[in-house]
C-alpha cells in the first residue's frame, strides 16, 4: 500500500535521525487504541521511501518524499550535474548514422526533428578518432540535462556528469496515459505511430526502478494508466515485472509482440506502423497474482480432458479400494466412538501404503505409548502372528520386522509434553525432507495443545489449526491423516439404540467435516462381529465416493477381513445379525529374509452364512468378536 507524506502532515524540510527516519503517527491504527492514540508509532525510511508501523504491522511505499530534504539536521544538498550543449545544427545531418536510422530502422525524418535526434562528431569508447554517431538529447523542462550516444555497431556513452533522467520525459505533460520503453529507438517508434507520450528507461533492462520516485510527483503520479511497451525477452520481463509492482497492476497495460518481433522497431519492421498500433490496442492487464484462469491451466486442462487424470493410489483392501483413494497433499479425517478401532484401521492403512507404494509414516500418537507398544500392533499386522515366539513368529521374522519398522515407521514424541502444532509440524517437515515420509499421522488431535490467542474462540482456534494442516499437506506434498473424536451422541429414545457417528458429529467444530478432502467414520457392532466403515465425504470424483464397507476384525493379527452381514444363532437359539463370508488375510506381508509381499484379500472357499468357517492359516488363532 502507498500513502502521501503530506497525508501525515510531513512536509517541507523535516529533520531525520541518523538512520534517515522520520516518525509520524499511523493513519491505519490511530483512534484504534485507547492508550497513546497519538504515538508517533510510524517510521518513514527518507532513504528507502518506505514505512513500517511498529504497531500494526503496516508497511509499504510512499509518494512525496522529496519534501523531506533534511536528515540528521544538516541540509541535503542537491547534486550538480554538468549540462551539454544543445546544437540544432546537427539534426538530420547527412551521415551513415542518419541512413541506419531511416532505411534500417525506418524512422522518418519528421520523427528525428521532432524528438530532436542529432548526429553530432564526438570520440567514443574504444575508438581514437572522432566519428559521426546517433546523439539522443534527454531534456527536462525544455532544458538540455543529458546526451546518450550510440554508434552504429551498438557502442554507447553518455555525456559525462550529465543527470540520468527518462528519455522524453517532458513529452508526459498534459498526457493521462503514458507509454514505456526499453530504449530510445522503440520510444521514436511509438511517436512515429501516433502514441507520443512515451518515455525510455535510463537504464535500459534494468529492474531497478527507483528512477520513478524522483519524478513521481511531477510527472507520473497524475497518469491514469501505463503502457508498458517493453522488449519480449528475459531481462525485458523483469523490467515489465517491476514497473507493475511499482506502478501499480491496476494502472499498467502489458503489450505483448508478435513471436517473431522482440521489441517496438523490430514490430515496425516486420508488420508496419498498424502492426506496431495493433498491438498496442489489445494490451492487457498484467497477469493478478493468485488468480488463474484457464488459459493459466491450459495443460492440466487438456490432460482432465482426455481424461490423463491420475487416480488416487490403492492398498489393496477389497470394498474400501472401491470407494476411497490415497493422494498425496489431501487432509483425510477420521472420527468414531472410542474403541471402534479407529486406529488399529489407520494402522493398516499406513502399512498397506507402505507395502504397495513405498508410503513413509510419521506418527504423532500420545495415546501409542509405550511407542514399543504400538510397534507390537505393527509387527502383528504386517506378520500376522502374535508378537511372541512361535513356529511363524522367529528370530529371523523378528529382524526382519524390526529392520522393516525401522527404515518406514517414525514416532513424534516432543519431550516435557510440549504437544503444539508447532513443534508437531516442524518435526514432521524434518522427517519429510531427510526420510522422504509421505504419511503424517495425527492421533488423536485433542492432544494437542491448545494455545488460543487473545480474544479467539474454539471454533476460530480450530479453524485455524485445520488450515494449517491442509497448508502442510499441500507445500509438502504429504497425506495427513487426522483422527478426532465424536461428541457424545444420545442414543434414539424410541429404541434405545445409539446412532452411527457422522462427520458432523466430530467433538468441536463441522469445519473438520467441511474441510476434510475425505472423511471415514468407524463403526462397530460388537454383537455381530462387524466393523462398518463409512465414507462420509470424499472431495474429489478420482479419489472417490461416498457409501460403506463392512470388516471383520481379526483380534490376533490386527487385521481387517472384508466380509458381509449375515443372520447367526445366539446362545439362545435367536436369530441376530452375525458376520459371514469373511475374506481372510492370513498369509505374511514379510518373510524372514525381509522380503516384502503385496497384501491381498482371500475369497472365501465356502459361502455359507457361518460365521466360524475356519480361515488359512496362520489365522487359526483368530477369534471371533463375541
Amino acid at each position: 500500500m502507498t500513502i502521501d507524506l503530506n497525508a501525515l502532515g510531513i512536509t517541507g524540510n523535516v529533520k531525520a535521525n541518523k538512520k534517515g527516519e522520520v516518525h509520524a503517527a499511523c493513519p491505519f491504527c490511530r483512534g484504534k487504541h485507547e492508550k497513546n492514540s497519538k504515538r508517533k508509532c510510524l517510521s518513514i525510511n527518507i532513504n528507502k521511501g518506505t514505512y513500517y508501523c511498529h504497531r500494526c504491522g503496516a508497511k509499504g511505499h510512499v509518494y512525496g518524499i522529496n519534501a523531506v530534504a533534511e536528515k540528521a539536521g544538516k541540509e541535503q544538498q542537491q547534486p550538480k550535474y554538468a549540462k551539454p550543449a544543445w546544437h540544432a545544427e546537427f539534426i538530420n545531418a547527412p551521415s551513415d548514422a542518419l541512413d541506419y536510422l531511416t532505411n534500417n530502422r525506418q524512422l522518418s525524418l519528421e520523427t528525428l526533428k521532432a524528438m530532436k535526434v542529432t548526429e553530432p562528431w564526438v570520440k567514443m569508447p574504444e575508438c581514437d578518432k572522432m566519428e559521426q554517431v546517433i546523439a539522443f538529447n534527454y531534456f527536462l523542462d525544455g532544458e538540455l540535462v543529458n546526451i546518450k550516444y550510440r554508434s552504429i555497431d551498438k557502442r554507447f556513452m553518455f555525456f559525462k556528469g550529465g543527470r540520468i533522467i527518462p528519455y522524453n520525459i517532458d513529452s508526459l505533460k498534459d498526457k493521462s496515459i503514458c507509454a514505456i520503453t526499453e530504449g530510445e529507438i522503440d520510444a521514436l517508434t511509438l511517436h512515429q505511430c501516433g502514441f507520443k507520450g512515451v518515455v525510455s528507461v535510463p537504464t535500459g533492462g534494468n529492474a531497478n526502478v527507483r528512477w520513478i520516485d524522483e519524478f513521481w510527483d511531477t510527472h507520473f503520479k497524475d497518469k491514469k494508466g501505463f503502457i508498458l511497451a517493453i522488449d519480449n525477452d528475459k531481462v525485458g520481463c523483469q523490467l515489465r515485472d517491476a514497473l507493475v509492482k511499482r506502478l501499480g497492476a491496476d494502472k499498467c497495460r502489458i503489450v505483448h509482440w508478435d513471436k517473431d518481433c522482440k521489441d517496438a522497431n523490430e514490430e515496425l519492421l516486420t508488420h508496419g506502423r498498424t502492426g506496431v498500433i495493433g498491438r498496442i490496442e489489445r494490451a492487457v492487464y498484467p497477469l493478478m497474482e493468485n488468480v488463474y484462469t484457464a488459459h493459466d491451466l491450459e495443460q492440466d486442462m487438456l490432460d482432465v480432458f482426455h481424461n490423463r487424470i491420475r487416480h488416487g493410489l490403492k492398498i489393496g483392501l477389497s470394498g474400501f479400494d472401491e470407494l476411497v483413494s490415497f493422494e498425496p497433499g489431501r487432509l483425510m479425517i477420521m472420527s468414531g466412538r472410542p474403541g471402534e478401532g479407529k486406529s488399529e484401521l489407520v494402522d493398516e492403512i499406513a502399512v498397506r501404503l507402505n507395502l504397495m507404494h513405498g508410503w513413509k509414516v510419521a506418527y504423532f500418537s500420545p495415546e501409542n505409548v509405550p511407542i514399543a507398544l504400538h510397534l507390537r500392533k505393527l509387527s502383528e499386522k504386517i506378520t500376522g502372528y502374535r508378537f511372541e515366539p512361535s513356529v511363524g513368529m522367529t528370530d529371523n521374522m523378528y529382524a526382519a520386522v524390526k529392520q522393516w519398522m525401522g527404515q518406514n515407521v517414525f514416532h513424534i514424541l516432543p519431550k516435557e509434553d510440549r504437544y503444539e502444532l508447532d513443534t508437531i509440524l516442524g518435526t514432521a517437515q524434518m522427517l519429510v525432507e531427510r526420510k522422504d515420509v509421505k504419511l503424517l499421522v495425527i492421533d488423536p488431535f485433542n492432544r494437542i495443545e491448545q494455545r488460543l490467542s487473545d480474544g479467539q474462540t474454539e471454533l476460530q482456534y480450530i479453524s485455524s489449526m485445520l488450515n494449517r494442516l491442509i497448508r502442510f499437506a499441500q507445500q509438502t506434498n504429504v497425506m495427513v491423516l487426522l483422527v478426532a473424536h465424536p461428541r457424545k451422541v444420545n442414543r434414539n429414545t424410541t429404541d434405545g439404540k445409539q446412532r452411527r457417528v457422522e462427520m458432523n458429529d466430530i467433538n468441536g467444530s463441522a469445519d473438520f467435516g467441511n474441510k476434510a478432502d475425505i472423511c471415514l467414520i468407524v463403526d462397530r457392532n460388537d454383537e455381530a462381529g462387524v466393523t462398518t466403515v463409512f465414507v462420509d465425504k470424499v472431495r474429489f470424483k478420482h479419489l472417490g465416493r461416498r457409501g460403506y464397507c463392512l470388516f471383520h476384525y481379526d483380534v490376533i493379527n490386527g487385521r481387517f477381513n472384508p466380509c458381509e452381514m449375515g443372520k447367526g444363532m445366539d446362545k439362545n437359539g435367536e436369530v441376530i445379525d452375525r458376520y459371514m463370508n469373511v475374506q481372510w488375510q492370513a498369509d505374511p506381508w514379510i518373510l524372514p529374509d525381509g522380503t516384502l509381499l503385496m497384501p491381498s484379500s482371500h475369497q472365501p472357499e465356502s459361502q455359507s452364512p457361518t460365521p466360524s468357517a475356519t480361515p488359512p492359516t496362520p489365522a487359526q488363532q483368530t477369534i471371533p468378536f463375541s
